[in-house]
């Protein structure tokens, strides 16, 4: 069973709890030294991964765009502007889309972008009218329920499997939908659903209890694994933010890339596209 990998291609200073800390002139990004080494690292293994790009860095850097289209890799959408769903009207949201779709037809025309991940994973029930502007625009499937609460996202009672998710309660299965859902994985433990699959849980978890909670998850179906190219880069800037919102943004950063590569080591992994024509939710 291969397992899907992910990459949300987005700068040091895009992340939630970091840019309302940050001015214009702090901004000086350093995401094709951040991003290249996470793909020197997938050409390394000879690993295939899907690269949710925000539009705005795609804009700036399209090379960076080609040489992850020349490795092989899937592109996805990561929005425009990397501002979650709840802070966008629905008309906001089109104009987003609208703007990724102009700026991919100038950088890989013809290159086809079948998935979507909301910023922060901001889809809930409050953004659920984010789902049929994504099959407006031709999105096959999504990538942004987090399947358990947590103070800032998450969507609690969602299926744990790729789903259809219905219009009226996304935790719900509607098998007309023509979106897929590939929620973002968790463990199942003492009937708790604990994040063990990427971002803050993946750096600061246990490396073991990491290993193991993925090696359960895998025994049943496969997972999905995401990183950002700023927490596997030991250059990333760090802000004097909140003691809570610095612990998480940077704790561990660094050793994302030795994670990385164990988990590499261990289990087979696949574009998200790739995972979801296996599973038979997607035509080749």
């Amino acid at each position: 069973m291969r397992n899907a990998l992910t990459v949300d291609v987005e700068d040091w200073y895009q992340p939630e709890l970091v840019r309302h800390h940050l001015s214009g002139e702090e901004r000086e990004g350093q995401i094709e030294q951040s991003t290249g080494a996470v793909l020197e690292l997938l050409r390394e293994r000879g690993v295939k991964a899907t690269f949710f790009v925000v539009g705005e860095i795609a804009r700036r850097h399209p090379c960076l765009i080609e040489e992850v289209l020349g490795q092989g890799h899937e592109l996805g959408c990561h929005g425009m502007s990397h501002r979650p769903l709840w802070e966008l009207t629905p008309d906001g949201f089109r104009r987003e889309l609208q703007q990724f779709a102009e700026t991919m037809d100038e950088i890989a025309p013809g290159v086809p972008i079948l998935g979507f991940r909301a910023p922060t994973f901001s889809l809930d029930n409050r953004s659920r009218w984010a789902l049929g502007i994504l099959t407006e625009f031709g999105y096959h499937y999504d990538s942004s329920i987090f399947p358990a609460r947590t103070p800032v996202y998450g969507v609690s009672g969602c299926p744990l499997l790729p789903y259809r998710p219905s219009a009226d309660d996304i935790s719900q299965v509607d098998e007309h939908s023509k979106l897929i859902e590939f929620p973002i994985s968790v463990w199942t433990w003492a009937g708790l659903r604990v994040p063990v699959c990427g971002g803050f849980y993946l750096r600061a978890l246990p490396w073991p209890f990491v290993r193991f909670g993925l090696r359960e998850i895998s025994a049943s179906r496969p997972f999905v694994i995401y990183v950002h190219p700023w927490e596997a880069y030991r250059e990333t800037p760090r802000l004097s933010l909140p003691f809570l919102s610095r612990f998480i943004t940077y704790y561990n950063i660094g050793k994302m890339s030795e994670r990385l590569t164990r988990l590499l080591e261990i289990f087979r992994f696949a574009p998200m596209k790739t995972v979801l024509e296996e599973l038979g939710e997607l035509r080749p």
